[in-house]
């Protein structure tokens, strides 16, 4: 039996949904494969985990802009030379787990996971396959996706641009498949719409929008609220799901909003939820940030899409990309 490990990094959703998404197919279409996820970065340093990850949280939610900067400075030698020699230190005990664990291939969807790995591997600490899913859409990813990229097997990218920047950057073609993002089977399903939308009490005659909050960080909150109380108080001929999440903060504040214009009948609040297949199949358009994941499964199930609130500053190059191939369909839709 074929061992496959799937490791992540929980710095934004989308990582670990890639992944999620990955051990789905490869369970369901390869039955002699044994698949272990894990969080990686949990499993080597939790305290450096809690410490990245609440930083990450802070900035991207309250001083987005500063996360412009500091991206920025991530191509910068200087730093890309101190991520490297972190990465040397946090991998000594994931080394351990994957000498233990001898997986055949390891896939990973943040570029710390894969960075530790091609370091492993150069060492000759491990000897598995390595696999890289970058899990975005702009044409000129982190240079962090391709460290160490002698000792990856695999690149999977969302689209030929990108396939064409890893190469100029020296990655070899041969080892690059513009597959696009992995997106779970849900999305390819059909829902019954009337019924869904019964369940609560929306109509079927009425065009729906899907509007995504920000999840747990609640990206840009004053921004997406403000999008919100224009829509509940403009827009009265259509309904609206909206996605709060986890954010227990951001969900009351879309309540008030819609007391306040009495729009209890046409938008419905909803916190976590795992059934964004559905309610995706059901609508006619999405409101949400530029996440790869998200955009993604809107791409998969013919959604126009209005993206909000993007970090800089690759996110406001995917807005572009997103923009050329949803302006038409977002004109026929609405």
């Amino acid at each position: 039996m074929k061992k496959i490990i799937i490791s992540y990094a929980s710095y934004g959703g989308g990582h670990l949904s890639a992944a999620k998404n990955l051990k789905e197919y490869i369970e369901e279409t390869y039955p002699n494969c044994e698949v272990l996820l894990f969080d990686c970065m949990k499993y080597v340093n939790r305290v450096i985990d809690k410490v990245c990850g609440t930083t990450y949280s802070q900035i991207t939610k309250n001083i987005p802009w500063f996360w412009g900067k500091i991206y920025y400075h991530t191509q910068d030698p200087v730093f890309e030379k101190i991520l490297s020699m972190s990465n040397k230190v946090l991998g000594f005990k994931l080394g351990r787990l994957l000498k233990k664990v001898n997986p055949d291939i390891i896939i990973s969807t943040h570029f710390f996971v894969g960075h530790m790995c091609s370091i492993l591997k150069q060492k000759g600490k491990i000897t598995s396959k390595l696999a890289t899913v970058i899990t975005d859409y702009g044409d000129d990813p982190y240079n962090e996706w391709i460290a160490g990229h002698e000792y990856i097997d695999y690149f999977f990218v969302a689209h030929s641009e990108m396939k064409n920047k890893l190469i100029e950057k020296g990655v070899d073609s041969k080892k690059i498949f513009d597959t696009g993002i992995p997106v779970s089977n849900k999305f390819l399903e059909k829902y019954n719409k009337e019924e869904i939308l019964n369940e609560y009490n929306l109509s079927p005659n009425k065009k729906t929008i899907l509007f995504f909050g920000g999840g747990e960080l609640g990206l840009g909150k004053s921004k997406t609220l403000e999008v919100f109380e224009i829509l509940a108080e403009h827009f009265n001929n259509v309904q609206i799901i909206a996605i709060a999440g986890k954010n227990d903060t951001l969900k009351n504040s879309f309540e008030d909003i819609v007391t306040k214009y009495k729009r209890n009948e046409d938008i419905k609040i909803l916190g976590f939820t795992d059934r964004v297949a559905e309610f995706m199949n059901v609508s006619d358009l999405v409101i949400t940030k530029p996440g790869g994941l998200t955009s993604t499964e809107s791409l998969v199930s013919n959604l126009p899409l209005i993206a909000i609130n993007p970090i800089p500053r690759s996110r406001r190059r995917k807005c572009k990309i997103f923009r050329r191939k949803w302006c038409s369909s977002l004109a026929k839709k609405i």
